[in-house]
């Protein structure tokens, strides 16, 4: 150890020769742990004093900034012109069709698209559509539900509630989103959602759209956004189980509100070959308790009203049914409900004839109903001037100039037909006929 301090002590006078080869000290345990909790030390304030830093540096970087912007709003040659106000702004023309689904085109309510944009001047109370000499060049995006509070906005908070699709997942809505405006409309081509709004806070959407370009050098006009009603958009898989308003009467019965795709209702009808909203609404006037009966005890008096009411909002189309007996001719339409009728050639009117039996038109009705594949199917419609077809040959006909409505004159109401137009015999059937004079008669 003596000779090891000798060494280290030990400094030669001639160690700056160029000869010289000076001995290498060897490092003590104490000083390695010391240069190891020196460099941790540091690590540690640098990472502390970091965030500092960096706020001081964007603190100062902003008070430069606003300096800077005033003394371009001093000076008249680089002042930046703002967005002059108008009344100009962009509106959808018609409402969605809703329900939306994801990978389903987005269409107007009438069930037609694309959906159009309009260019509109909103002064005073009424919406004019108007024009630009230069066509606009509009973004379509997709906007929080929640959005906007009010009833006017400025662009920058229009910007700020536009929704982007999750992570990893595909654009939010597909299709042709920049389009140009020209002589004040613009089709907005196929839209298709591919993600469902159940992720979002509102869990609800709107579909905006923006002007992005205006030529010319129009860009310091104001145009104000359009944006749709706030909507829900629901997975595909949903669409094959939906309601639809108002039904067809193709439609399969569960369509209607209460019956469930494969649920019991729907299989207990199905089984009495009730397959459609047709078939529904023809048992329902016919005999309501049957079908009542078929349903059982699970649907309630509250269910069953939703339901027909439901139901009866069916559009009813333009076709009729015509039964043929030896005597009579009946015109029904597709629900099974009379239109018109016609006894030994002859209608009268009903006010002049009070307490004569139902049960005739009742009986000829039902048995159409039971028939119902057999009767003649006319297309359009029968006007009142065109009954001679149905006649048979060598009978006496008055025309009537005007149509009669159509109207179903019979309904079903607690098991039997409502026939309070209609004043019914052996030998006439009688319904209201606008005329002036109560006693004139007009026969098919």
């Amino acid at each position: 150890m003596a000779t090891k301090r000798f060494f280290d002590d030990f400094v030669d006078p001639d160690s700056n020769q160029p000869n010289y080869k000076r001995l290498r000290k060897t490092p003590s345990f104490a000083s390695v742990i010391k240069e190891v909790v020196m460099v941790n030390f540091l690590d540690n304030f640098c990472s502390a004093l970091e965030p500092m830093l960096r706020k001081v540096v964007h603190e100062e970087v902003e008070s430069g900034l606003r300096r800077c912007s005033r003394s371009i709003g001093r000076s008249p040659s680089l002042r930046i012109k703002t967005l002059e106000p108008s009344n100009l702004r962009l509106i959808f023309n018609k409402k969605l069709s809703l329900p939306i689904f994801t990978n389903s085109k987005i269409m107007d309510s009438d069930g037609q698209y694309p959906l159009q944009l309009l260019l509109v001047d909103a002064t005073g109370d009424c919406l004019v559509p108007t024009t630009l000499a230069t066509p606009i060049k509009i973004e379509i995006v997709v906007l929080d539900g929640d959005f906007p509070s009010g009833e006017n906005w400025t662009h920058e908070e229009f910007n700020k509630n536009i929704v982007k699709e999750r992570a990893g997942k595909r654009p939010l809505v597909t299709g042709e989103l920049n389009i140009t405006m020209r002589d004040g409309v613009a089709s907005l081509g196929d839209l298709e959602f591919t993600d469902n709004s159940s992720w979002i806070r509102s869990r609800r959407f709107r579909i905006g759209a923006k002007v992005v370009h205006i030529g010319n050098g129009q860009n310091s006009i104001r145009i104000m956004e359009a944006m749709t009603d706030s909507f829900m958009v629901k997975d595909h898989r949903g669409e094959l189980y939906k309601k639809h308003y108002p039904p067809a009467l193709g439609d399969d019965v569960w369509r209607l509100e209460k019956i469930g795709k494969d649920g019991t209702f729907h299989k207990k009808l199905t089984s009495h070959g009730i397959k459609t909203v047709q078939d529904f609404l023809k048992l329902a006037n016919i005999d309501p308790h049957k079908i009542r009966r078929i349903l059982g005890n699970g649907m309630s008096e509250k269910m069953w009203e939703v339901t027909y009411r439901h139901a009866k909002t069916c559009e009813m189309g333009t076709k009729s049914y015509i039964a043929r007996g030896p005597n009579y001719i009946l015109i029904l339409n597709p629900i099974c409900q009379v239109i018109r009728a016609i006894i030994n050639g002859q209608i009268c009117h009903s006010r002049e004839l009070r307490g004569i039996q139902r049960s005739y038109i009742e009986n000829l009705v039902r048995n159409a109903f039971t028939n119902w594949s057999s009767l003649e199917e006319v297309d359009g419609g029968l006007q009142v001037n065109e009954p001679t077809a149905l006649l048979t040959e060598g009978e006496r006909v008055v025309h009537h100039q005007n149509a009669y409505p159509r109207s179903a004159l019979l309904t079903a109401a607690g098991g039997s037909i409502e026939c309070s137009d209609w004043i019914v015999n052996q030998a006439h059937i009688c319904l209201p006929i606008e005329s002036s004079s109560e006693e004139e008669l007009h026969y098919l």
